[in-house]
């Protein structure tokens, strides 16, 4: 066990403890199983997205050791997702007939379900020895995170309604997180400061256009007026803000990275190994 696995193991359990102890003590609001139902859900996104972040990352950061951890925040995406359902069954009085139902009959909850049960396959399929068993069918089995992280972030979008400000959020990360593969795979020079910074820009501007996407065609409000709104700092900073904001300091990293170097160091094997796919490609 690392510090570093360490370190992420702590703040794996830390939302949980905490929404745990409010529920404990009555102060997690006037509907207790929907709120904590509500923040179990948005961190499983959140952990699978930090889950998808780990390959670039450690490319950009040239620090290989950081594959290490991806399978414990895969893992906790998942637990969080069980745990999210459970909750959901909870505040249906485990009803289980009128769960299943709703799950039929209401499109978010079917997109979600879905999802979960994607999840949970990654999940079983996550051991070694099911890495060995399975050999170059595992990779192709796990691509399906990024359809599972699609579906994730759509139920987040439907069960969010109006303010739909942490699911556009999350839209603009997964988009990022896709950048980045994307720019390797073209053979791009993903450790490139023009690159992340050209990404960051592109990503700030899409989840933009998601956003308005959204108000224009889900639901009332008028569309450009949220647009207009993304460029002014008076009552909030919007989702594509904090999207390019990311994307700027994840273009920091090698700059960093350089300039703290010792002189005359050589590249670390990862950076050296940045061209060749790695065993778990996700």
């Amino acid at each position: 066990m690392s510090p570093l696995k360490l370190i992420v193991f702590a703040g794996i359990l830390a939302p949980g403890l905490w929404v745990a102890w409010k529920l404990g003590t009555g102060t997690i609001g006037a509907k207790p199983l929907t709120i904590a139902n509500h923040e179990t859900g948005d961190w499983a996104i959140r952990f699978l997205l930090l889950s998808l972040l780990v390959s670039p990352l450690r490319r950009i950061a040239d620090w290989p050791r950081l594959i290490n951890v991806r399978r414990m925040l895969g893992l906790a995406a998942l637990g969080y997702a069980l745990i999210h359902l459970t909750l959901y069954v909870a505040d249906q009085n485990w009803k289980l007939g009128t769960v299943a139902l709703e799950i039929i009959l209401r499109v978010y909850l079917l997109i979600g379900f879905v999802a979960l049960v994607g999840l949970a396959v990654l999940g079983v399929t996550s051991t070694d020895a099911a890495i060995k068993r399975l050999g170059r069918t595992w990779n192709t089995l796990h691509r399906i995170v990024y359809g599972i992280a699609l579906l994730g972030i759509i139920h987040f979008f439907l069960q969010s309604k109006i303010d739909v400000s942490q699911a556009t959020l999350m839209a603009g990360f997964f988009l990022v997180l896709m950048a980045y593969r994307l720019a390797q795979a073209r053979g791009w020079p993903i450790a490139s400061p023009l690159v992340l910074v050209a990404i960051a820009v592109g990503g700030g501007l899409a989840t933009a256009a998601v956003e308005y996407a959204w108000y224009a065609l889900a639901t009332g409000v008028p569309a450009d007026r949220v647009l207009a709104a993304n460029l002014q700092f008076a009552f909030r900073i919007s989702p594509a803000w904090w999207v390019f904001a990311a994307g700027v300091a994840m273009a920091l990293i090698p700059v960093l990275h350089r300039l703290t170097r010792r002189p005359g160091a050589a590249p670390s094997r990862g950076r050296q190994a940045q061209s060749r796919p790695a065993r778990q490609s996700t």
